[in-house]
């Protein structure tokens, strides 16, 4: 038998469930709207509390087009999520996990810190029990069970009463340094103990998110009968939000999803007794095609260096963000943010970055463009990497001397960037697709926050970088894999915060968005931003693969707020820093040696080359086509002019060095091209213009 009859029933762990009848529903809400007015819309909500703004009229991206679902089987619904009690008769080593975090230590709150397949496993040893068929519900019926018959936001109509109110807001909980107390953001997740909806099911909206059957992907918009959603994907899909996020997030329609090991104090799970459609799941979406994915050449580039590296060479900038107009693609308007590149081995760039209307927002997507071998324009952008409704901040492309190319990506837990799983995945085929995504680090926690300037080291070692803080100075740690990135370390993990001072030592990397490089006598270098020494921008050194930093000053300005350097070595042997100067408060003007030998002031973004380990930079200019002046636009559409004294004045810089010797450099929205002879020929003067 594959379910129990009558309208509830009680199974052998205590679980209540309620009979679900068939019937049609719409699922999904609004249209697609221009993307002015979502942003008009998104900016009303961008500080949204309770019953104070207005909910975004056309819904979230996803969650278009509304379409017809007919469920035409019955099912029974747990009444609740799944308590610790219930889940424990299972998996006894979860009481562990009680009270992680300050969350769930109750026989009678949620079971959180389950993974989707802990849950299904959950599920078959409930089948074994009393023989009925446990599983997760559909996407679809989760949807026309919370809803019961209604159409309105919430069951409880367009609005929900206080009782479902649980720290509705984006927590920076448990980010050290951002969030708030445990006293502060640590509440009950006790069952049923909001009022039902009309069908008799509690905790629909809010407590924790639940995991669904389905695999995340695009809806279509013909009408479906008992659909099971994708037969592949990247992420698995949760339904109804949790505590700690805006209310907003907790409507029927809204859809949310992570990859299916995460794990967080956000999320656990219902299960329903029936047996799952037989309808066929959807194949890998061809709506919404991923342009970048599209057409992509199999064919190994010729990386001929003989017209890139004997004359100096610098290209006019041009942007490799551009903003569609239709709200067609989840690109957010113009905040689009720390941005990461790589070359393919077809001749291809391929850049990456966050679109978002805040960074401290759900709403956030990784999207990608793909400048093509032989093009002088960017594709159109479209999604890259997106967990549905989480805060996707820090992401970096790397490519290795055999042509696979690395993505890493911070995953939040909520909205905010400080409680971060670091996750991975690869390319074998120049980024038309990649490996199923996996943690390198599962844990939501500061030190997770990916930094664009992966690099390899001579002995073979894969460094990431990220950010161990989420505030404006701090510091940086790395992560390390000695194998390919089969498993991973990080020196420092649990160390405190040093002291950033001249001869100290410490575990982290002075400075947040760190750049990281190896020196020739094995050591590692970096700068950061902040945790400013003597002035300056910090220099750490590290003779142990990072397990402890000594600080020093370094000659150049202290960088802040839009502003990441890039430090790299270039494939010639020197090392390459970017940076800026002169367009801060507390940035002075930086003196050049022009090609008369003569020092002038400039300010904005330079490049500085050390032909020595670091020991002196004898090759400073500014990022510039010297010319007169021209206005280019840098992150965000602010204005800047380029030309024989200034460049570029804020930007996350990234950059990548393909074969051929090219350098090619971004900011937040402009592409740089340069050589390395480019970089030692000295500016022209005043007289020569």
């Amino acid at each position: 038998m594959l379910r129990p009859e009558g309208k509830t029933y009680t199974n052998p762990v205590g679980l209540k469930f309620v009979r679900i009848e068939p019937g049609i529903f719409t699922m999904g809400i609004g249209q697609t709207p221009l993307s002015s007015e979502i942003t008009d819309n998104k900016a009303q909500c961008k500080s949204w509390k309770p019953n104070e703004r207005p909910y975004l009229r056309n819904g979230d991206f996803d969650e278009y087009p509304p379409h017809q679902v007919s469920i035409s089987q019955p099912f029974y619904m747990g009444i609740t999520t799944v308590t610790n009690t219930q889940y424990e008769q299972f998996a006894p080593t979860h009481r562990k996990s009680r009270g992680k975090l300050g969350f769930s230590k109750t026989d009678d709150e949620a079971a959180i810190f389950v993974n989707w397949y802990e849950a299904v496993d959950f599920c078959q040893w409930m089948s074994s029990i009393d023989g009925f068929n446990y599983r997760l519900p559909t996407e679809a019926e989760w949807e026309y069970a919370c809803r019961a018959g209604t159409t309105s936001h919430f069951h409880t109509g367009e609005t929900l009463p206080e009782s479902f109110h649980k720290n509705p807001d984006e927590s920076w909980y448990p980010s050290v340094g951002r969030g708030g107390t445990m006293e502060e953001e640590v509440i009950p997740l006790t069952v049923g103990q909001t009022s039902p909806n009309p069908w008799g099911l509690h905790d629909m909206h809010g407590n924790v998110e639940e995991w669904c059957q389905d695999w995340y992907g695009p809806y279509q918009g013909e009408d479906l009968v008992d659909p099971v959603g994708y037969e592949s994907g990247i992420f698995r899909v949760t339904r109804g939000g949790s505590h700690s996020t805006p209310i907003y997030y907790l409507r029927s329609s809204n859809r949310l999803g992570t990859l299916p090991e995460d794990k967080s104090w956000l999320i656990g799970f219902r299960i329903v007794i029936g047996q799952l459609p037989t309808t066929a799941p959807v194949p890998v979406p061809k709506i919404g095609q991923k342009l970048w994915s599209i057409h992509v050449s199999g064919k190994v580039h010729d990386w001929d260096t003989s017209k890139t590296l004997k004359t100096p060479l610098f290209k006019d900038p041009k942007s490799f963000v551009h903003i569609p107009q239709a709200y067609t693609v989840p690109s957010f308007g113009k905040h689009n943010h720390q941005p990461s590149i790589t070359w393919c081995p077809n001749g291809d760039l391929l850049a990456i970055w966050f679109s978002t209307y805040s960074e401290r927002g759900r709403e956030m997507a990784v999207m990608a463009s793909r400048l093509r071998s032989g093009s002088n324009e960017w594709d159109q952008p479209s999604e890259f990497f997106n967990a549905p409704d989480r805060n996707m901040t820090g992401c970096s492309l790397f490519t290795n001397e055999d042509g696979k190319i690395y993505h890493f990506n911070g995953i939040a837990a909520a909205g905010t960037w400080g409680p971060l799983a670091l996750a991975m995945r690869t390319s074998t085929n120049n980024g038309e697709t990649w490996s199923t995504p996996h943690f390198v680090h599962p844990e939501h926690q500061n030190r997770n926050q990916v930094i664009s300037g992966t690099s390899k080291t001579k002995e073979g070692y894969l460094i990431q970088p990220c950010d161990a803080v989420p505030g404006g100075s701090g510091g940086t740690v790395i992560h390390i894999s000695k194998d390919d990135g089969e498993t991973w370390k990080e020196p420092g993990a649990g160390a405190p915060k040093p002291d950033f001072s001249v001869g100290r030592t410490g575990q982290w990397i002075a400075g947040i968005h760190a750049g990281v490089v190896q020196l020739r006598d094995g050591s590692l270098l970096a700068f950061g931003r902040g945790d400013t020494i003597e002035n300056r921008m910090p220099m750490s050194l590290s003779n142990d693969m990072g397990e402890n930093w000594t600080y020093y000053r370094s000659p150049f300005p202290e960088i802040g707020g839009g502003q990441r350097i890039v430090l790299m070595r270039l494939q010639e042997g020197p090392l390459l820093l970017v940076s800026f100067t002169g367009d801060r408060k507390d940035q002075p003007a930086m003196d050049i040696t022009d090609a008369s030998g003569t020092k002038r002031p400039v300010k904005g973004l330079f490049a500085a080359v050390s032909f020595d380990e670091a020991e002196t930079w004898a090759n400073i200019r500014l990022i510039s086509d010297d010319g007169p002046g021209r206005q280019l636009e840098t992150m965000n559409g602010y204005p800047f002019t380029m030309g024989f004294d200034s460049s570029e004045p804020g930007g996350y810089m990234a950059a990548c060095q393909a074969p051929d010797g090219l350098i090619h450099l971004i900011s937040s929205k402009q592409h740089y091209t340069f050589n390395l002879e480019w970089l030692t020929t000295p500016p022209p003067s005043a007289i020569q213009l």
